[in-house]
């Protein structure tokens, strides 16, 4: 990279493994396990192909949409990544300053190291979601929900693959433990606690007896969208959109879970016909080109959410490398857009995408 500027996200994520420390590093690059599902959410598009569309006037070509109701500039949102400043002091207020700029969606992470009214000041009017976790103290819950509502979020997004931490053998190896000056304050203050809040605490408090009867509790009482993230089957899709979600993200926790689970994109079609018109379906997982994005609108998604590449920009360039980015990102998918004959992501249907012939 010497002498060169990045041009793809895979420029960002070298920039980055040269600049944050081995634990760091291998917190935020790692997955569960053996890695296969960490390297099978990148390696299985490469089992799908696009099929372009020839003489189609594409002159007028943009990759806007909307997501639940919310205008933004491509059908990818900033996926929730905890505890940002590890990555850069810019941390999620940067990260939202980025997204902002390049009109993408945010959803920030219930252990972020910035409270939800600072990322709100930080880029006021931006469209953002709040992820959720579940507490065993329903009240901590239900005070996160309030001070999304009250600092403008649009939804929330329920993490329900995450009972218990997968076994992440990258920290082990390192030795690696979250720094004690890296706390999360809208969970300390939810908490109402008196000092700072580690993640380790935080992690302490999850509910892992949580079940679809309180999700729909929390659906049913929430004002704002709630969709259910971490779901990789028809079976779990249906349920969640019996119990009230708005919206289903098809996620394997960035392959940091369970590891031999199913690719992304591979769950995607099963999710996709399960829901049906009944709520919107987006993923996450393996996204680091335009073309998986494309990919994934074929099969049937309203949009995508990518963490780790946006997280490269900040480690590597603070709020400057985290929008170039999503900069980036959005233009790969306006190309891929044109190229295969679809003037806005609306027009992408599944005879756009078939699968690699052996």
């Amino acid at each position: 990279m010497a002498g060169t500027s990045p041009i793809n996200v895979a420029d960002y994520e070298r920039l980055a493994a040269e600049t944050l420390e081995p634990g760091p590093l291998g917190y935020f690059a790692g997955g569960a396990g053996d890695e296969r599902t960490l390297r099978e959410n990148v390696a299985a598009f490469g089992r799908w192909q696009l099929r372009p569309r020839a003489l189609v006037d594409v002159a007028e070509t943009s990759a806007a949409t909307s997501v639940l109701g919310m205008d933004v500039s491509m059908p990818l949102l900033v996926a929730p990544v905890a505890i940002q400043r590890l990555a850069h002091p810019d941390g999620e207020a940067g990260m939202a300053r980025a997204a902002a700029a390049v009109g993408a969606g945010m959803c920030l992470s219930s252990f972020s190291t910035t409270s939800p009214a600072e990322v709100a000041s930080a880029a006021p009017g931006a469209p953002r979601w709040l992820q959720l976790y579940c507490f065993r103290d329903r009240g901590v819950t239900r005070a996160l929900i309030d001070d999304a509502v009250e600092h403008s979020y649009r939804a929330i997004a329920v993490t329900v693959d995450a009972p218990l931490p997968g076994r992440r053998e990258r920290d082990l190896r390192t030795g690696f433990v979250v720094p004690e000056e890296i706390n999360v304050p809208a969970l300390a203050a939810a908490v109402g606690a008196d000092r700072p809040m580690t993640i380790f605490e935080a992690f302490g408090l999850l509910d892992p007896a949580l079940t679809w009867e309180d999700f729909a509790r929390i659906a049913d009482e929430c004002e704002l969208p709630v969709l259910v993230k971490g779901i990789l089957t028809a079976e779990d899709a249906e349920l969640a959109v019996e119990h009230g979600a708005a919206g289903v993200v098809v996620s394997n926790h960035g392959g940091r879970q369970l590891d031999g689970v199913s690719a992304t994109i591979d769950a995607l079609p099963e999710v996709v016909d399960a829901v049906g018109d009944r709520a919107e379906v987006l993923m996450d997982g393996g996204i680091r080109r335009g073309t998986d994005v494309v990919a994934a609108l074929a099969h049937g998604a309203r949009a995508v959410l990518a963490g780790r590449p946006a997280l490269w920009g900040l480690a590597a360039g603070g709020e400057d490398g985290a929008r170039r980015v999503l900069e980036l990102l959005r233009d790969e998918i306006a190309l891929a857009l044109a190229l295969t004959g679809c003037p806005t992501p609306a027009d992408v249907t599944r005879s756009h995408v078939q699968r690699r012939r052996r």
